[in-house]
């Protein structure tokens, strides 16, 4: 073999070895989420339910920044920002779409039927069409749900155990137009007879129709407001308004998330909401390793909360019965 042939073959089998070696070492791809926000600013800290779902990915071993990235949209409470927030989302190509809400699910869902988008909480996903069922979604949506029929009596129950001789309560709502809160409004009325509570609908469509609730809520003498609806209510202005106005009007209020009662709202019973979103990591997970949306059954609350305001129970003068002190996650001073 001449000198020449010698240094052709021997090229051709560095080239060889460093091939497959050089293939080995290249970095793998990192995954990047997109996070749709609704409740908690882009200025401010972090949600509760934003901190314990980063929580449930590192606890599944990812570290952001290193073995995945996150790109975050917040519609800074404003809703009509999703679709818009979603598209941009789509735009740069995110491997998964996790959602705050249903609502935000829609939103990514009409941005793209192809993403696999995560809820971390929703209502109801099957009535808005986002799903074809809990079991089988059968589309690019699953995640968490907080429907759950163990809560509408027992938040009745709790706010009679607060208020002395409750015989009228009012419930805001946005109305009849969701099957969801058709179904909360008919088991709360059930729920009532029993305790021998009247029920008033308060109606607000969005949170211009606040003060206009509570004048009809004064007009009905009721002693206490139940509230329904968390998505739409959902902004931390609204939740602000709501407590501000219970404050004034001096009505002890029951709301669906401890959100509300962080800002001031009286007290709140609920799926913990900080628990499906530590849930939803494991939906990101399982779909970055291969599952099919479609096949990935939306999961059901197992932990419910109860989170008491007691600096508003002492400003509306309230005295917080143990029997609910002892069940309650409590949220200001004594």
């Amino acid at each position: 073999m001449n000198t020449r042939a010698s240094i052709l073959l021997t090229a051709v089998l560095v080239l060889l070895v460093a091939a497959p070696l050089s293939a080995a070492q290249a970095p793998a791809k990192v995954p990047t989420l997109g996070y749709l926000v609704q409740f908690s600013g882009s200025a401010g800290p972090k949600s509760r339910n934003m901190v314990a779902f980063l929580q449930g990915l590192s606890d599944l071993g990812y570290v952001e920044g290193k073995n995945i990235a996150i790109e975050y949209r917040y519609t800074e409470g404003k809703n009509d920002r999703l679709p818009a927030l979603a598209a941009e989302l789509v735009a740069l190509k995110v491997d998964v779409i996790v959602t705050e809400t249903g609502t935000g699910a829609g939103a990514a869902q009409g941005a793209s039927r192809t993403i696999p988008i995560v809820m971390e909480n929703s209502n109801d996903a099957v009535g808005q069409g986002i799903i074809a069922s809990l079991d089988h979604p059968g589309g690019n949506v699953t995640g968490l749900t907080a429907l759950s029929s163990a809560v509408d009596g027992k938040r009745l129950q709790l706010l009679a155990q607060v208020v002395p001789n409750l015989t009228h309560v009012g419930v805001l709502w946005a109305g009849g137009s969701n099957p969801v809160f058709d179904r909360e409004w008919a088991e709360t009325r059930t729920a009532a007879g029993p305790l021998n509570v009247q029920v008033h609908s308060l109606e607000a469509r969005d949170p211009a129709g606040f003060p206009e609730a509570f004048a009809e809520a004064t007009r009905q003498r009721v002693q206490a407001i139940l509230q329904f609806d968390v998505n739409t209510y959902g902004s931390v202005a609204a939740a602000l308004q709501l407590a501000d106005l219970a404050i004034k009007n001096h009505l002890p209020m029951m709301f669906q998330s401890t959100g509300f009662v962080l800002r001031g709202g009286l007290i709140a019973y609920g799926p913990d909401g900080a628990d499906l979103a530590r849930r939803a990591a494991s939906y990101v997970d399982r779909i970055l390793k291969g599952a099919n949306p479609a096949d990935l059954a939306v999961g059901t609350p197992d932990k419910f909360v109860l989170t008491v305001n007691l600096n508003t129970a002492k400003t509306l003068g309230l005295t917080i019965p143990q029997s609910v002190l002892s069940q309650a996650e409590i949220v200001g001073g004594d």
